[in-house]
């Protein structure tokens, strides 16, 4: 096999995975989000048991994503990593708490604390999807290198662009989280939260355009991809279809229809990243084919990649299934 189709399916394996906790992962924050916003006791414990047993597995992609960019792309990794040290740090730390807020808040010893848990458990939700949007950013805007060497002054991600991708990510993941209620829950809260979902909807894709339409504005490359006809055209389609089954799909029977058609803009979303970036790694003039490991390292990888991938997305769809149904709110007895 050739060396540069190897790089592309390397490069093709790490989207993968990113855009896989991006829709996963991305979906349980959003809900963690929810349920800071919610007054009701046993509508929050509703909305926690949806995410319960399924959340961890979900961060098993952003494993796979940071261990793939560190063996397949180090030189990306080393340019990257020390550019955005304390985003970074502060959004493991954001989940650490978001994750104990999740498994112990049923532990808590009275209502009040279990409230102050659910703020916790809203606050990690927050920070965590608003600083991935500030790296995919700060990736976006470019990372200043020479010789393989990060050269900035570790200011880079402060710039408003990146904070902008922040916003537009938690509008996004809030959007999924309200879809995902939808679909798992009934009554008051499914009604609330298909309100909630058609509102984000029109807000996350407003604020998308308006991203899409900055993007353009950061390089020559972006605008000339991103203002070609052939990809703004069959992007505005796949949207405007996106949309209509998901306004359709609420006086439908299918409830997972929202969710999957909002999981289709984020899709879309990411395609247009790719598009726009390719074929740097991280701009201005970072290549896959510059920043690649060696062929060997390459071809070990993928190795073990095509075994991780199939495994984990097998557990990801064995949870969903032992897992599925809906989920009601508990009775005066406790029980759902």
């Amino acid at each position: 096999m050739d060396t540069d189709w190897i790089t592309l399916l390397c490069a093709a394996v790490l989207g993968f995975s990113v855009l896989n906790y991006v829709l996963l992962d991305g979906t349980d924050l959003g809900v963690g989000v929810l349920m800071g916003l919610t007054r009701c006791r046993n509508q929050r414990r509703v909305m926690a048991v949806t995410i319960l047993p399924i959340w961890d597995a979900n961060e098993t992609w952003l494993v796979l994503g940071g261990g793939g960019l560190l063996a397949l792309f180090p030189l990306a990794y080393a340019i990257l990593l020390p550019a955005l040290y304390l985003p970074f740090i502060v959004m493991f730390l954001a989940l650490m708490l978001r994750a104990m807020a999740l498994e112990f808040r049923d532990y808590s010893p009275s209502e009040r604390i279990k409230r102050w848990v659910d703020g916790a458990l809203m606050g990690g939700s927050l920070l965590t999807g608003a600083l991935q949007g500030v790296v995919l950013g700060t990736l976006m805007q470019g990372v200043p290198h020479e010789s393989g060497q990060y050269v900035g002054d570790g200011s880079e991600w402060l710039r408003w662009f990146p904070w902008f991708c922040g916003l537009v990510l938690v509008l996004g993941y809030t959007w999924l989280g309200a879809c995902w209620l939808y679909w798992r829950t009934v009554d008051e809260l499914q009604r609330r939260s298909a309100r909630q979902a058609q509102a984000l909807a029109v807000l996350t894709v407003l604020a998308l355009i308006a991203l899409v339409i900055c993007s353009a504005t950061l390089h020559e490359q972006y605008a000339q991809r991103l203002t070609d006809p052939r990809v703004w055209g069959p992007a505005a389609a796949l949207l405007c279809a996106c949309l209509l089954v998901f306004f359709c799909g609420f006086a439908g029977r299918f409830d997972f229809l929202p969710l999957f058609a909002a999981l289709g803009v984020f899709v879309l979303a990411f395609a247009l990243m790719l598009v726009a970036l390719f074929p740097l790694i991280i701009p201005p003039d970072l290549s896959l084919q510059a920043a690649t490991s060696g062929t060997k390292s390459q071809i070990f990888m993928l190795i073990g990649f095509a075994v991780l991938i199939p495994v984990t997305l097998i557990y990801n769809t064995f949870g969903f299934r032992v897992f599925s149904g809906k989920v009601r709110v508990a009775g005066d007895d406790g029980s759902h």
